[in-house]
């Protein structure tokens, strides 16, 4: 009998009349706000301006969702496209399934659209929001706690997870809580990242490359643990080697850019447009003053010159 685990809520959503208010949107949606708050400050502290971040964000957040829910529903098209399976269920987002890999992948070319329409660098974007991505991760595993999924082997341990749902195949019982373990592994990581940044002034990606490789670290052996369907390569699940190679990368981009790219980058996000605009302006209104008091001192020498020689009776007689 055990004497403590962790429950899983009676249900994952509930009503407002008739709409539906989702635990596992709540989730997405609370790491979406907090990753563009904790990127906005380290923006600004950068030398950038206050709401490029979430700017930005309007390209790489639902290119993000886009990819993810792509990358869940290819690597899982048997729950979409099997017999007895309905094909409209791959575009059920809120029912849960958003692949990582994906979402970092597709939101990263948002990312590089909403950079390159402002004229800013796409490494030093992808600095600072990279702790702040780790962050939203930790929140949004929590919306698989309100789903009942994703949890690991059985256990009797006193955090196990108790699962009461025995829709879709699940079996009653107490299991690991990798939701858990994962949404803590996340916490870490954002905290290493910022501590790393800050002792080594991180620069040209190399803290999300950082961010990268340390959430694969985890996320190898968090994998490794779960029970839900998935597919294998030579014994391994699909993710565990999705997160050993994406990991190599992380760490190959880290070693190249501390060498061809050392330091960091002095200026993050040009003046724009409109300002450069006015400061032209006021540099010509400030030179034409300055030409206008020249033109105006010389004038009044050459007054003064004229007195001298009038005293002086050298000047023309005037009658």
């Amino acid at each position: 009998m055990e004497l403590a685990f962790i429950p899983s809520p009676s249900r994952g959503v509930l009503y407002l009349g008739p709409i539906p208010l989702r635990g596992y949107a709540f989730c997405i949606i609370i790491g979406v706000f907090v990753a563009v708050w904790l990127g906005n400050k380290r923006w600004i502290a950068r030398g950038g301006r206050a709401g490029t971040v979430a700017d930005i964000a309007v390209w790489a957040v639902p290119f993000g969702l886009v990819g993810g829910r792509l990358y869940h529903v290819i690597t899982d098209y048997e729950l979409y496209f099997s017999e007895g399976r309905d094909w409209v269920d791959a575009f059920k987002i809120w029912e849960g399934g958003l692949g990582i890999w994906g979402a970092i992948a597709l939101g990263a070319l948002g990312a590089w659209i909403g950079c390159r329409r402002r004229g800013i660098p796409m490494p030093a974007y992808a600095d600072a929001v990279a702790p702040g991505i780790a962050l939203a991760q930790a929140i949004g595993r929590w919306g698989n706690w309100f789903n009942q999924e994703l949890y690991g082997k059985p256990t009797d341990l006193p955090w196990a997870l108790e699962i009461t749902s025995s829709a879709d195949g699940r079996v009653p019982g107490t299991y690991h809580p990798t939701f858990l373990y994962e949404s803590l592994w996340c916490i870490g990581v954002a905290l290493l990242v910022i501590w790393a940044d800050r002792r080594f002034r991180l620069g040209h990606g190399r803290a999300f490359a950082l961010y990268v490789a340390a959430y694969c670290a985890g996320r190898g052996w968090i994998e490794y643990m779960r029970v839900d369907d998935a597919h294998h390569i030579l014994g391994l699940r699909l993710n565990v080697w999705t997160a050993i190679f994406v990991f190599l990368l992380a760490v190959a981009y880290l070693v190249v850019s501390a060498k061809t790219r050392p330091g960091r980058e002095a200026v993050v996000e040009p003046a724009s447009g409109g300002e450069a605009t006015a400061d032209a302006k006021t540099d010509e209104s400030q030179a034409d003053g300055e030409s206008k008091a020249d033109g105006e001192s010389k004038a009044d020498a050459d007054d003064a010159d004229d007195e001298s020689k009038d005293e002086a009776g050298f000047g023309e007689k005037r009658p």
